[in-house]
Formats: C-alpha cells, structure tokens, sequence
C-alpha cells in the first residue's frame, strides 16, 4: 500500500470529477438522512454528481429518488436517479451507476451509511499519486441504542483495518471504497450476478491484472448503521460465509475453520471463569463497558452464523461472469 501525505488544502488545482454511486433497495427509511449527508459534502458542488440506482425497490424509493433529484438541482447539486431492474443485485446496481458515470473517480458507499461532511474530499486526495487505483475509507458505527449496534461500535466490528490485512490481498467494502473509473474499462467492472464478495473481487482483480496500487484513508470516514437484533446479525454474518466460500472458489483463498463442539465448550467456560470475573472487576473500577461481559457469547454466534453461510453456499455459475461496457 501507498501513503500521500499532501492533502487537498495544498492542491488547490487537484479537484477531479467524482461520481459518487449508491445501489438502493427499499431504502425509504435510511435516504433522508442518506441524501442529507451527500448535500452538505464539502467537496465542490461542480466537481461531483451522485448516481442513486434504485435496484427494483418495491417501497417509496423511486418517489423519493425523484423528487430528491428535482429538490438537489434548485441548489446546484447534480444527484440523478436511476434504475436497474433486470438484475436484482447491489453489483448490478453499481455497473448501471459506473456505464452513466463522467466522473474520473467512482465513489461508492450505501443507503444505510452516513458519510461525514469531508468524506469525499477525505476520500479522493490520495488519488493526487498517479500510482494509486483504489482507495479504502474507515467505516465507524452509527451510535444506536440497542445492545448489538452498542457492541458494534465498542469493537470496530465493520472497520476496514481488518480488510487490509487479509492473507490474500488487502481489499475494502464497497460501503467506502473509490476506484479510478478508467480501470473498470481494463479489468471490466462487477460480476453482476455475485450477490456477496463483489467487492473483494473488484478490488483483487485490479491488483492481480494491473500495477495500480491500493491505500487507505482512515480520514474518509463514513457511518455505517450496524444491526439491532439477532436475526439481523446472523443474517450478516451468514452472508460473510457465503462471501468465503465464493472467494475460495474464485480465488482459492483458505475457507473458515469450523469450530469444534469441544472448542465452543472450552471458550464459554473461559468466558464464565475468567472474562466474566475480570471484566466486572473493570467495570466496577471505571475501566470497562457492560458490552464487555457479553462478547464472547456474541462472537460466538457470529462464528457460528458466518460458518452456516459458508456450508451452505456454492458460487452459481453465471456469478462467475464480468461485466464489461
């Protein structure tokens, strides 16, 4: 990976056309205060267009989309809606977003993300080194009120850090994640029947078929609302299964080990003998969180929720396929 460290502020000349492209299925709840976020970029308004690609939403999200698009152009802001109908998957979504884009960067993030003010411009200075292709932003919780949005954020569960050290090649989630639009006229742009790993993928292929280099941005950060229940955690982590095994058999890169009956026995009674006692300790002394005590049985579920998708999944043929202009 690569660093700059010159930034916008001492780069006034370097303000290239970003297009910044969302997918969007039955968004209604999460697109006002989406496109509240995407008017108050701090990122000149002449420089940037937002591409909203309504993926065959049957609630109010084509309403919305519209008339947002009028209401942004009264204020000199060009947000288009758009549509993909044919293919019900984010990636598709996306290649529809990328073939109407003019932008020389594509930004992609997603309807249930809040980018900060400064994102884009965060996002796009390290762009100012020709070398550079990709470039991951941080994704940070969005403070929720309910028990697993609170362990989300004490632990950084979707930070990008993680993704960056993966075993194979560093990667970063298309939640926060810009791309040189001349690339995907090199490499072809998503698999538009993948419905999990697209991003790896996208970020994998342009590293293993051309010289373009990746960095991080830790300064581009976006908020990402996080699940407030179990069955939307084990959905989740059920998906991140799946993802492995399609990435294995895309890429041969190592599957998830199963864990041992014996295994999840011998961390529960650590948990109860020795985290439990420890943590309450901390916590009485000021030192810890109450999400403390509840980790275990937490990661727990998720190991087991992300270890089911990934039994369960196998890579349909016509997902193998990329798309190209």
């Amino acid at each position: 990976m690569s660093n700059s460290t010159e930034n916008l502020s001492t780069n006034p000349h370097f303000l290239p056309k970003v297009s910044v492209i969302i997918p969007i299925y039955n968004g209604e709840e999460d697109l006002p205060n989406l496109i509240d976020c995407l008017r108050s970029q701090t990122y000149p308004k002449d420089r940037v267009e937002y591409l909203l690609v309504n993926n065959n939403s049957s609630d109010r999200t084509p309403q919305i989309l519209e008339k947002a698009a009028i209401d942004a152009q009264k204020i000199g802001i060009t947000l288009k809606a758009l549509n993909e109908n044919q293919i019900q998957s984010s990636y598709a979504a996306r290649n529809q977003g990328i073939r109407q884009a003019t932008g020389d960067i594509l930004a992609f993030t997603d309807a249930d993300c809040r980018p900060i003010y400064q994102w884009i411009e965060a996002l796009v200075q390290p762009f100012i080194d020709e070398t550079i292709g990709i470039v991951v932003g941080e994704l940070a919780a969005l403070a929720g009120n309910s028990l697993l949005e609170k362990y989300a954020e004490r632990y950084g569960v979707m930070s990008q850090k993680f993704l960056l050290e993966h075993s194979f090649l560093p990667y970063g989630q298309t939640a926060n994640l810009a791309i040189r639009r001349s690339i995907f006229f090199q490499i072809g742009f998503f698999r538009p029947y993948l419905t999990t790993g697209g991003d790896a993928d996208i970020c994998w292929r342009i590293q293993q078929e051309t010289d373009w280099k990746l960095t991080f941005s830790p300064a581009a950060i976006i908020r990402h609302r996080h699940r407030s229940n179990f069955k939307e955690l084990r959905n989740q982590w059920q998906r991140y299964g799946q993802s492995n095994q399609y990435l294995h058999e895309l890429y041969g890169v190592d599957l998830m080990r199963e864990f041992t009956a014996k295994e999840v026995l011998y961390r529960l009674v650590r948990w109860a003998v020795k985290d439990l006692p420890r943590d309450t300790v901390k916590i009485i002394i000021g030192q810890g969180s109450p999400i403390d005590l509840i980790k275990m049985p937490i990661d727990l579920f998720s190991f087991y929720a992300r270890n089911q998708g990934q039994k369960m999944a196998k890579l349909p043929e016509k997902a193998k396929e990329i798309e190209w202009l």
